[in-house]
C-alpha cells in the first residue's frame, strides 16, 4: 500500500487564538470506468482529518490519524474501498483538523514554536486494481478544491467553535457543484517518516446525560475579568469526550459549553485547576476547554466538536433559556482509545472497588491514542506518567497496539546523545526539564512489560539500538562516584520529595540497565546485555556505597523525625539495593518509617509504585491495605471520603491547591489488587509465557476478593471467600498447559492435604488456618 509523501493544504494561513482560521473542506471527483477488483486508499491528515466517500463518512476513529509531531513520524490511516467503488462518478471528501501540526493552544509547552508547524494538510492514495492486472493510483494534487467548513475554530486543548450558518449542504456528494472553490496548493512533506498506524482508534464507548441541571449565577477565572452565568450540568463522573449538543435555537443564538471538573467548596464551579496561561494571554476570553455553537434555527439542530476532546465533569451552558436548559439539551459522549478488557478486580470493600473504577476511568480518559497525563489540562503524554501506569494497564486492558505505535514516537524523539523529552510528541520542549531516569523509563517499561505479558518481541527488537543508546547517554551523565541526579524526582509527593533526587535517579537509572541487558539477552545480542548489565552493576555499587546507612540499613531520604523516608527505604528493597540476607533488617526501618508517618504515606509517585508490593512480600497486606483505604489525609482512601469518581493528581487536602483531579500515575494499587489480594503473577520472572504462579493475600478486613487477568493462554481468575470456622475457600480458574505453583498464603494450609501449596491448577481449595 503506498503512502504519499504529496501533501496538500487549503492555504497557508495557520489558525491562532487571536486570528481563527475555519477548518477546511477538500473534495475531489473521480469517474471511473469501469469496477475495480480491488480498492485500496491510504490518507495522512496533519493534524486531523475526517473522510467522506459519496457523503457518507467512514473516518477510522475520531482525532484520526494520530497526534503526532510530523517531523518525527507521520501516521496513516488504510482503507479498503474495494466494496465500496464501482464504475461511475465518486466523491472524495475531507475535512482538516489543528491537531498537533497545528497545536497553539500548546503554547505552555511551545507547540506554537514547533519547526513542523503549519496549517493542516492532506496527503492520499487511492490504488484501484482491475481484472485485468491493470492499475489506477491518485494523489492529492491541486485537482483537489477547498472552501471553509463550519469549524471556524479547533485546538485540541482549546475547543472548537462552529457557526451552522457556515453549512455547504451535499458539498460530499458526487454531483455537488464545487466551481466557486479554490483549488489546493501543494505544500512541504514533513520529515517524518511514514508508517501505517498500528494503534486502535479513538471510539465512543457509552453516553451519560445529566444527573442534574443548576443555574449556575457565577464564573470567574483568575487573571481574567470575564464572568459567566448560565446552567451547570453535572453528569456524575470525570471520564473524557465530547458533549453532544441537541438544541431548538433561533438563528444566530450562540450557545457557549465551558468543561471542568471542579467545584469549590460554595458550589462554584471552578476552572483554574485545569489552566496553565502566560501573562500576554492573561485578557483573552477563556479558551480552554471552551466549545462554541452558532445556530441557524432550523429546527431542531445536533452538534458534537470533530477536532478535539474534554476532561470533564461538568459543564456550564451559557447563553440558552430557562426553556432550553432540559436534560436532553445536552449528551456527554464519553470516548477513549479501543481498549478491551483483560482484567478487572473486586471484593467486599466498597473503598478499595471505588479506587479500582477511579483508577479505571482515569486510565481511559486519559488513553487518546497514547497515555496523557491529564484530559484537559495538558493533554501530554508524559512518559513517568505512562511508565508508572504501564503493568497495571497491560493487567486490566489491551493497551499493546498503542503501546508499539506510540514506541515508535518515542523512540523517533531521541536526540543523537540518547536523551529523550518528558513529553512525546514535543515540539521541541522537555529536552532541558521534565525528564531524567524516572521520566524517560518509558523508553525500557513498555517493551519489557509488552513482553512479559503478552510476548511480543516486535516492540522489543526494534526497539533495541535505541535502548543501547540510553545506556550508554546515562554513562556520559554520572558523577564520579557513578551517581546520577539529572531529573525530575518522586513527583505529588504529600509533603514534598524526601527522597533525594540522586537516589531515584541512580536507582531508576539501573533498573532500566538491567531490564536492557535482559532484552538483549532475549534477542541473543550478549555482548550488548554484557555491557549493560556492567553499567547496572556499578550503579548499584554506587548507591550501596554512597546511599546506604550501614550503621541501621537505612537508605539515604530526608525523613522525620529520624533521617530515612519511605520511598527510599521501599525502593531499596524492591529494586534489589539490598541483598536478600539484607532485606529482613531494611524492612525493619520501612515498617519503621510507615509507623513514623501513623501509617500514612509520605510518598510520591516513585515510591506509591513499589511500597505496597514490598509490604506483601513481607507478609504485611494488612498494612498495605490499612494505608490504602484510611480515610484521612494523604491516603488513597481520602479520595474516596471526598467524592472523588477519577484518579487524582496527587494527595493534597482541602487547605491546599486543587490540581488535576484525572491522573493516572498513583494508579498501580489496581495491580496490587490483582497480583496481592488475589495472587495472580503472570510471568513473575519475564522468561516464560506458559507459568502464572497464584499467592494470594487474604486481607483479614476482607471478607471476598475475586479478580481475572486474559494472559496469553487464557483467562487466569481467583476468587476467595471467608467461610465458618475461620476457612477460606479458594477457587482458581488456569488455563490448561500452563504451569506454576499455587501458594497459600503464610498460616493457611489446605483443610484435605495440610499442604501449604501445590501445582497451579483450576479447582476448589478448601484452605483453613494452621
Amino acid at each position: 500500500m503506498k503512502l504519499s509523501r504529496n501533501f496538500i493544504s487549503a492555504n497557508s494561513a495557520m489558525c491562532e487564538l487571536t486570528a481563527w482560521v475555519a477548518a477546511p473542506y477538500l473534495r475531489k471527483n473521480i469517474t471511473l470506468e469501469k469496477t475495480p477488483i480491488k480498492a485500496e486508499f491510504s490518507v495522512c491528515g496533519l493534524g486531523f482529518y475526517r473522510f467522506w466517500l459519496d457523503g457518507k463518512e467512514l473516518t477510522r476513529g475520531h482525532m484520526s490519524p494520530y497526534i503526532s509531531a510530523s517531523d518525527d513520524v507521520m501516521d496513516y490511516d488504510v482503507y479498503d474501498l474495494t466494496e465500496k467503488l464501482a464504475s461511475g462518478k465518486l466523491a472524495l471528501g475531507f475535512q482538516l483538523g489543528n491537531g498537533m501540526q497545528n497545536a497553539f493552544g500548546g503554547y505552555v509547552w511551545d507547540f506554537e514554536q514547533a519547526a513542523w508547524r503549519s496549517a493542516p494538510k492532506l496527503a492520499v492514495c487511492l490504488t484501484l486494481t482491475y481484472d485485468d492486472g491493470t492499475t489506477e493510483e491518485y494523489e492529492a494534487d491541486e485537482s483537489f478544491v477547498w472552501a471553509p467548513s463550519p469549524v471556524i475554530f479547533d485546538d485540541i486543548r482549546q475547543g472548537e467553535c462552529y457557526d451552522a450558518n457556515l453549512e455547504i449542504p451535499g458539498w460530499n456528494l458526487p454531483d455537488f457543484d464545487d466551481s466557486a472553490w479554490e483549488h489546493a496548493h501543494k505544500t512541504e512533506c514533513p520529515r517524518g517518516k511514514s508508517v501505517v498506524c498500528a494503534a486502535n482508534p479513538i471510539r465512543e464507548w457509552t453516553r451519560l446525560s445529566p444527573v442534574s441541571i443548576k443555574p449556575q449565577t457565577r464564573l470567574t477565572y483568575a487573571h481574567c475579568e470575564q464572568v459567566d452565568e448560565g446552567y451547570l450540568y453535572d453528569f456524575g463522573t470525570n471520564y473524557a469526550g465530547i458533549p453532544l449538543l441537541r438544541i431548538k435555537g433561533e438563528k444566530g443564538q450562540k450557545i457557549s459549553m465551558i468543561f471542568g471538573e471542579h467545584i469549590d467548596e460554595n458550589g462554584d464551579f471552578k476552572v483554574d485547576n485545569i489552566r496553565f496561561v502566560r501573562p500576554e494571554y492573561y485578557n483573552l476570553p477563556l479558551y480552554i476547554q471552551r466549545d462554541e455553537y452558532t445556530c441557524k434555527g432550523d429546527g431542531v439542530e445536533e452538534w458534537s466538536p470533530a477536532f478535539t476532546y474534554h476532561g470533564f465533569r461538568y459543564c456550564l451552558v451559557t447563553g440558552i433559556t430557562e426553556e432550553q436548559a432540559k436534560e436532553g439539551l445536552l449528551t456527554y459522549i464519553v470516548m477513549n482509545t479501543e481498549l478491551a478488557e483483560r482484567g478487572s478486580f473486586s471484593c467486599s470493600d466498597e473503598t478499595l472497588n471505588r479506587l479500582q473504577s477511579m483508577i479505571r476511568v482515569s486510565t481511559l480518559a486519559n488513553f487518546y491514542h497514547f497515555p496523557t497525563d491529564c484530559p484537559h489540562r495538558e493533554k501530554n503524554g508524559w512518559t513517568a506518567d505512562a511508565a508508572l501506569s504501564t503493568e497495571h494497564t497491560l493487567l486490566n486492558l489491551e493497551p499493546e497496539n498503542n503501546y508499539y505505535e506510540w514506541m515508535r514516537h518515542i523512540r523517533a524523539s531521541m536526540q543523537d546523545d540518547g536523551r529523550i523529552p518528558g513529553i512525546v510528541p514535543t515540539g521541541g520542549w522537555g529536552f532541558a526539564w521534565g525528564n531524567g531516569p524516572a521520566w524517560d523509563n518509558i523508553l525500557i517499561t513498555l517493551p519489557y512489560y509488552v513482553y512479559r505479558y503478552r510476548g511480543d518481541k516486535k516492540i522489543v527488537e526494534e526497539s533495541l539500538t535505541s535502548l543501547l543508546r540510553y545506556v550508554n547517554y546515562l554513562t556520559t551523565r554520572v558523577d564520579d562516584r557513578h551517581l546520577i541526579a539529572i531529573g525530575l524526582g518522586d513527583w505529588c509527593a504529600p509533603y514534598g520529595p524526601r527522597s533525594p533526587l540522586i537516589f531515584t535517579d541512580s536507582v531508576i537509572s539501573m533498573d532500566i540497565c538491567e531490564k536492557t541487558a535482559y532484552l538483549h539477552e532475549v534477542c541473543g545480542k550478549t555482548a550488548q546485555a554484557k555491557f549493560c548489565r556492567e553499567v547496572a552493576d556499578k550503579f548499584r555499587a554506587a548507591v550501596r556505597e554512597h546511599l546506604i546507612d550501614w550503621s541501621n540499613m537505612t537508605a539515604i531520604g530526608e525523613g522525620t523525625p529520624t533521617p530515612g523516608c519511605e520511598t527510599s527505604q521501599a525502593m531499596a528493597i524492591y529494586y534489589n539495593i539490598f541483598t536478600e540476607e539484607e532485606k529482613p533488617a531494611a524492612y525493619k526501618v520501612l515498617l519503621e518509617k510507615i509507623h513514623e508517618q501513623n501509617d500514612h504515606l509520605d510518598t510520591g509517585v516513585l515510591g506509591a509504585r513499589v511500597i505496597f508490593h514490598v509490604l506483601s512480600a513481607f507478609g504485611d497486606a494488612d498494612l498495605a491495605y490499612k494505608i490504602i483505604v484510611d480515610p484521612t489525609y494523604p491516603s488513597y482512601g481520602s479520595f474516596v471520603a471526598r467524592g472523588e469518581t477519577s484518579l487524582p493528581e496527587d494527595f493534597n487536602h482541602a487547605d491546599q491547591k486543587v490540581n488535576s483531579l484525572n491522573h493516572h500515575f498513583f494508579g498501580d494499587i489496581s495491580a496490587w489488587f490483582i497480583k496481592c489480594i488475589c495472587g495472580i503473577n503472570y510471568n513473575p520472572d519475564a522468561d516464560d509465557l506458559t507459568r502464572a504462579d497464584i499467592t494470594p493475600h487474604f486481607v483479614t478486613a476482607l471478607s471476598d476478593a475475586k479478580a481475572y487477568h486474559v494472559c496469553p493462554h487464557g483467562k487466569i481468575e481467583v476468587d476467595w471467600v471467608r467461610g465458618d470456622n475461620d476457612t477460606v475457600t479458594l477457587n482458581v480458574t488456569y488455563p490448561e498447559g500452563m504451569h506454576g505453583r499455587l501458594v497459600f498464603p503464610a498460616g493457611w494450609v489446605c483443610a484435605a492435604c495440610g499442604k501449604t501449596e501445590t501445582d497451579a491448577k483450576s479447582g476448589m481449595f478448601v484452605l483453613k488456618r494452621t
